[in-house]
């Protein structure tokens, strides 16, 4: 499993007084530029993929073994429980993969947010916000995504009785939601990354309110 060290979180605020603030900025900069590249950089993308395609291959076994039990003779139920077997033995692997990937996104936002909340600098933020890795992401995403909704819907309406089996279609369209979704976590995740940098790493006007306070009651 690849792994890469996190940068350190910033220096308390009490201490972030005493230390040089080019050095600060520097820091800053730096980490930032890094953070963004482990969040959205092409390692996070092949991990995503990576992760997909192992439970893909588990599914596999599993639909495998759904249409081995259909049947009915016992020599394929044998076979059945044998891919049934090898299905749980990768998609619970797969799943403590994603739950790592998951954590370690977490842990990744909250530096993010940390770093630039310390010596904010607008000058150098601007080529922090990299809106061309977001959009790649984004437009990367849609293949699998829309691969993975026309895979389930079409096996849905394409499905015959006596024809197709229900193993089939569970099938068929399990793999396409599974497609469906890592198109969607990689779209949500670089739509978030996309809001959050203009959020947070756009530069305002002196005394100008952010939109998130406009609107607020008085009191």
């Amino acid at each position: 499993m690849p792994r890469r060290d996190l940068p350190p979180p910033p220096p308390p605020a009490h201490l972030r007084g005493r230390l040089d603030e080019t050095a600060v900025r520097a820091d800053r900069a730096r980490f930032l530029r890094e953070l963004g590249r482990q969040e959205l950089g092409p390692g996070r993308l092949v991990l995503l993929w990576a992760v997909a395609a192992v439970v893909a291959l588990g599914w596999s076994c599993v639909g495998l073994a759904l249409m081995s039990f259909e049947q009915d003779r016992r020599l394929e139920d044998l076979v059945g429980v044998v891919y049934a077997v090898l299905g749980a033995g990768v998609l619970v692997p797969a799943g403590f993969w994603f739950a790592w990937g998951a954590r370690r996104d977490r842990q990744v936002r909250r530096l993010l947010s940390a770093w630039a909340a310390a010596a904010p600098d607008p000058v150098a933020d601007g080529p922090l916000r990299a809106p061309g890795r977001s959009l790649a992401w984004l437009l990367v995403s849609c293949v699998p995504g829309a691969a993975g909704l026309w895979l389930a819907l079409g096996t849905a309406l394409r499905a015959r009785p006596g024809v197709t089996t229900y193993g089939e279609v569970t099938y068929l369209m399990g793999l396409g939601t599974i497609l469906w979704l890592t198109g969607l976590l990689g779209a949500a995740k670089a739509a978030a990354h996309y809001r959050w940098a203009l959020r947070v790493l756009t530069p305002r006007a002196p005394g100008r309110r952010s939109a998130s306070t406009e609107h607020l009651p008085p009191g």
